[in-house]
């Protein structure tokens, strides 16, 4: 899944304007073009579309837990460099305050079936035995039982 999809969900999820998008930006300290959002926003056969770096997106989700749950005390997490489907797992988990049965909820309103087990391997270490990753059928399907859950 690329990043600008994810971005576009979320955007649609909460019928986002482009400047409530500008200021989950600002929330993290990040100065975001209107130009460059809307480059991020349009579709991949678009001659304008610019994919959005995982850095750019993990600022992004950064801000939506601001968003979502308020700044928290002391030094705000840095954005990552890298993001993988794992790493958006958890932000979108910690942005809507999900706990393990919630998330398993989540599966079962849009007929995925998941374990506790299995969900626990997505976020286990990259270097724990029993890690997996989280395929993009995986985030896919996770971020429609959320926007099941959350369009008005």
């Amino acid at each position: 899944m690329i990043n600008n999809d994810i971005l576009r969900r979320i955007r649609y999820m909460f019928d986002y304007s482009d400047s409530k998008m500008i200021e989950l930006f600002k929330t993290v300290n990040y100065d975001v073009k209107k130009t460059d959002l809307i480059e991020w926003l349009k579709k991949e056969d678009d001659p304008l579309f610019i994919e959005m770096t995982d850095k750019e997106l993990s600022i992004f989700l950064n801000g939506f837990i601001i968003e979502k749950r308020g700044k928290r005390e002391g030094p705000q997490p840095e954005p990552e460099n890298h993001l993988n489907n794992n790493m958006i797992l958890k932000k979108l988990k910690i942005a809507f305050d999900l706990k393990t049965d919630d998330i398993l909820v989540l599966f079962a309103s849009i007929d995925k079936k998941l374990s506790k087990g299995e969900l626990s391997a997505f976020f286990r270490n990259s270097k724990h035995k029993s890690y997996r990753p989280f395929m993009d059928q995986y985030l896919r399907n996770f971020l429609n039982a959320l926007q099941t859950k959350h369009k008005k």
